[in-house]
């Protein structure tokens, strides 16, 4: 009896062991790894930065003084752009005012001069007649933009004889000249060290009855460049207009 005792107690003594010892405090699984997001496993690029070329193209004017470049702006001023250029490669049919043949295939702008200078206000040319009197034999509309003004020096502009009146003369300033805000179309802008040669320009001496420079500034070429914008020129101190009457409007008088 004593034995047989002792042989219960025994047995149940090794299953209580086996059950201490058993799964319970041991996970029956370990941890599963943490799932990948799916798709793509590539890192997020970094934002780009917006590309600094232009898609306005460049007027680079080579001229017996230096070089002239400035910005034009197509998008705000197209059909004012498109003559400048088709005049400047002579893709554009003109009328020469002095001999009255049309001209087809020549680059109007080629030896022409800077006919009118004034200093502390513009340089202007574009005419084939040489004396502020001619155009290309015909005339179109003003493209007036509110947001462009003439704040700063360097604003590249259409000179006319009234609304509706352009046609080749252009003008560039030397300063602000708010006074011409709504009156002459900008289509383009020149940076400053084409301002710089604009002041130069501007300060040759000149027949004082018509501003006119005794001995001409010739523009050689003007090629026209995309993807190499100016660098345009900042606001500036309007300057006060002078007291004699020299700081006159660009025109284009037929």
């Amino acid at each position: 009896m004593f034995v047989t005792l002792i042989f219960v107690f025994l047995i149940a003594f090794s299953a209580g062991a086996q059950e201490s010892s058993g799964t319970g405090a041991v996970p029956a699984t370990k941890p599963s790894t943490t799932a990948k997001p799916s798709g793509s496993t590539a890192k997020p690029q970094a934002p780009r930065a917006a590309s600094s070329t232009s898609t306005n193209p460049t007027a680079v004017f080579d001229t017996t003084a230096g070089t002239l470049r400035c910005t034009l702006f197509e998008k705000q001023t197209p059909e004012t752009v498109a003559n400048f250029i088709g005049l400047a490669k002579g893709t554009k049919d003109w009328k020469n005012p002095v001999s009255g043949s049309t001209k087809h295939g020549v680059p109007l702008y080629d030896g022409t001069i800077f006919h009118r200078v004034i200093p502390n206000f513009m340089i202007q040319g574009g005419d084939p007649a040489g004396n502020g009197t001619g155009d290309p034999g015909y005339k179109f509309k003003d493209e007036i933009v509110p947001t462009l003004t003439f704040d700063r020096p360097g604003r590249l502009a259409m000179a006319n004889s009234g609304p509706a009146t352009n046609g080749s003369q252009f003008f560039i300033t030397e300063v602000p000249t708010p006074h011409l805000n709504g009156k002459h179309t900008i289509f383009g802008q020149c940076d400053d060290a084409s301002v710089a040669l604009v002041k130069q320009i501007a300060r040759m001496a000149v027949d004082p009855a018509s501003d006119k420079p005794f001995r001409p500034v010739k523009i050689k070429h003007v090629s026209i460049v995309r993807g190499a914008a100016a660098s345009p020129a900042k606001p500036g101190t309007t300057m006060k207009k002078p007291a004699t009457a020299t700081q006159k409007k660009p025109t284009n008088p037929n």
